[in-house]
């Protein structure tokens, strides 16, 4: 007997799959070179319908940039009148707002310093009032107090011949 076998080997797993992704592979470099042939034709074609449109479109693009310089020269125009415009009522207002913040400062210091006046000949009133009421109250005072220091001053004197008494003794 024979040590072979007699049935066909079989292909294993990644060898499947090396046979699949080579035909995959040859399938794709195929179609990668037809799509590049088409597309070197279609540029081609593009290039010449191009070429042959590029002479008009030319003139349509310098009447078109003409028209277009002379709008924006139209509102550039106008819109430097607005501006002035604009600026010369805008200082007119500054003016007058100015005009109204003077006088409206001027009458605030008037009534201010009138306030102030007021205030100061109040308070000298109320000082001299305060002044003529304390004078009379020292001058109804000062015969009590002078008779409580009198008073105040024997018992101190007598204290302090205790004291010394007491010292020596």
């Amino acid at each position: 007997m024979s040590t072979k076998k007699t049935q066909p080997e079989e292909k294993g797993f990644f060898e499947k799959i090396k046979e699949t992704i080579e035909e995959f592979w040859d399938g794709t470099k195929e179609t990668a070179e037809d799509l590049k042939e088409k597309a070197e034709d279609k540029i081609d074609d593009l290039k010449e319908s191009v070429s042959a449109k590029k002479k008009p479109v030319a003139k349509k693009v310098a009447t078109a940039k003409t028209a277009v310089d002379k709008k924006v020269a139209a509102t550039t125009t106008a819109a430097k009148k607005e501006v002035a415009n604009v600026k010369a009522k805008a200082a007119v207002k500054a003016k007058a707002v100015t005009d109204k913040a003077k006088t409206t400062t001027a009458a605030a210091k008037k009534t201010a310093a009138s306030v102030k006046a007021k205030a100061a000949t109040k308070a000298k009133a109320v000082t001299d009032k305060a002044k003529t009421e304390i004078t009379a109250v020292k001058k109804a005072a000062a015969p009590k107090v002078a008779a409580a220091k009198t008073t105040v001053a024997k018992p101190a004197t007598t204290a302090k011949r205790k004291v010394a008494a007491t010292k020596k003794a």
